[in-house]
C-alpha cells in the first residue's frame, strides 16, 4: 500500500515538474523578440557547425538572417568557394541524423529552391539550384537540436 502511494505521489511529481517546466519553456519562447531568435540560431549555428567533416575547408561561414534566409559559405584551400542560399519560407522539413556528438541536419526545401554558386572552380563558376541543404554538426544535444528546429520554424513563419 505504501509502495502504491509512493508511487503516486512520485508520479504526481513528475507530472507537475514536467507541466512547470513545459509552462516556463512557453514563457521563455513567448517573450523572445526577432533578435531574440536570431541571436540564438546563429550562436547555435556556428558554435555547432563541424568544419572537421571536409580537410580541405579553409573557412566557413553560415548565417541566419532576419529576413528568413540561411547563407552557408565554404572556402576550401584551393580557393574555390561554394555559397548556399535558402529562403526558410520554402522549407519542407528539418531533419537530423547522427548523435549529441557529430551528425548533419538536412534542410528540405519544397522543390528545387537553394541557390547553390560556386566560385574559383576549375570548372568554371557554377550557378546552379538544390532541395536539400545538409549542414555537419557537432556537439548537438537533443534539446539544442530541438530549439534550434524552433528558431528555423520561426522565421520560416515570420513572413508568411
Amino acid at each position: 500500500m505504501l509502495k502504491s502511494v509512493l508511487l503516486k505521489n512520485k508520479k504526481s511529481a513528475f507530472i507537475v515538474s514536467f507541466i512547470t517546466a513545459a509552462a516556463i519553456s512557453l514563457c521563455f519562447v513567448a517573450g523572445m523578440t526577432d533578435q531574440d531568435w536570431l541571436s540564438w540560431g546563429n550562436k547555435c549555428l556556428s558554435e555547432s557547425f563541424d568544419p572537421s567533416i571536409d580537410p580541405k575547408l579553409k573557412k566557413w561561414e553560415v548565417l541566419l538572417t532576419d529576413d528568413s534566409f540561411i547563407r552557408l559559405r565554404k572556402t576550401y584551400q584551393n580557393n574555390k568557394q561554394e555559397y548556399f542560399s535558402f529562403q526558410l519560407q520554402k522549407l519542407d522539413s528539418i531533419s537530423y541524423t547522427g548523435d549529441a556528438t557529430t551528425g548533419m541536419l538536412k534542410l528540405k526545401a519544397k522543390a528545387d529552391d537553394i541557390i547553390v554558386q560556386t566560385y574559383n572552380d576549375r570548372q568554371g563558376n557554377i550557378d546552379s539550384m538544390a532541395n536539400v541543404l545538409n549542414i555537419p554538426l557537432k556537439n548537438m544535444e537533443p534539446k539544442r537540436l530541438d530549439s534550434l528546429e524552433e528558431a528555423l520554424n520561426y522565421f520560416k513563419m515570420k513572413n508568411l
